[in-house]
């Protein structure tokens, strides 16, 4: 479905039961809400709600840069839930939608029934890892180099090479190289990093509500500092899981082991 937010219009795709307690899935870069496909048939019982993203969403794709600032992000996702009419919703994200999610979970604790975050650690966790761990600053060297004007036409050279490079074969990138290809698409993903400002993350509160955050060892983006150090910014029930062996493309990659793991966290935590 399409959902109108002020001047743009974003996709929204269900699965699951519509009856079933709602669950917003916000995939990260470079990927759209396709990426939930291997782990939506575990969630059956649950009224999925996928949305692509700003960026993501065609109809959804402003020009200024300022435009792709997280707090942005939040309020289209806070949109997306009074749209259809929903106090509250279980909420799960990997990579940037995890940003977006850790936003949802801190600053609008009473919309989030439960979060689920994949990959990503709490932004205060993270700025402290970046402040200290030499490891954690050179796994982030990339977002810098992905901030730049004109970057989408680099990774897009050559039938997409360097953006297909980023891949496992648990990943659908021909999908991705399809919807990266569209005019405009790719620049518009891009400016979540240009977006990205100290002052939006700086005082995240710690999260009130159920978190299960899952952090895979092979991420090459993502050590284990800020992993370990997220437990100290929630205050509500918190488990952490480690996959071992498996990359940054969770919710592909590991979707037997982490499909499992979600139904038993939003059970717990069923919106009534």
């Amino acid at each position: 479905m399409e959902i109108a937010l002020g001047d743009l219009t974003f996709d929204v795709h269900e699965a699951g039961d519509p009856s079933g307690a709602p669950v917003l899935l916000l995939h990260g870069f470079p990927q759209t809400s396709h990426c939930w496909r291997r782990i939506t048939p575990y969630l059956s019982a649950y009224r999925c709600l996928l949305l692509d993203q700003r960026g993501y969403s065609p109809g959804a794709r402003p020009s200024d840069p300022e435009a792709y600032r997280l707090p942005r992000m939040v309020e289209d996702s806070l949109g997306v839930l009074d749209a259809l009419g929903l106090e509250r919703a279980h909420v799960v994200g990997h990579d940037f939608g995890a940003a977006v999610a850790w936003q949802l979970g801190a600053r609008h604790p009473q919309r989030v029934a439960s979060l689920t975050i994949l990959s990503v650690p709490h932004p205060g966790a993270m700025i402290e890892a970046l402040r200290s761990d030499p490891d954690q600053r050179a796994r982030s060297q990339y977002m810098r180099t992905f901030a730049r004007p004109g970057y989408d036409e680099v990774l897009l050279a050559d039938d997409a090479a360097a953006l297909r490079a980023f891949f496992t074969e648990a990943v659908d990138v021909e999908q991705i190289v399809h919807a990266a290809s569209e005019p405009g698409a790719l620049a518009a993903w891009l400016a979540w990093y240009a977006g990205q400002r100290l002052e939006d993350l700086g005082d995240t509160p710690a999260v009130p509500v159920p978190t299960l955050h899952v952090w895979s060892d092979g991420d090459q983006a993502l050590g284990p500092q800020a992993t370990y150090a997220t437990k100290d910014w929630v205050t509500g029930p918190y488990r952490l899981e480690v996959l071992e062996g498996v990359s940054h493309w969770v919710p592909e990659e590991a979707a037997s082991v982490v499909g499992p793991l979600l139904v038993e966290h939003l059970d717990a935590g069923a919106v009534r």
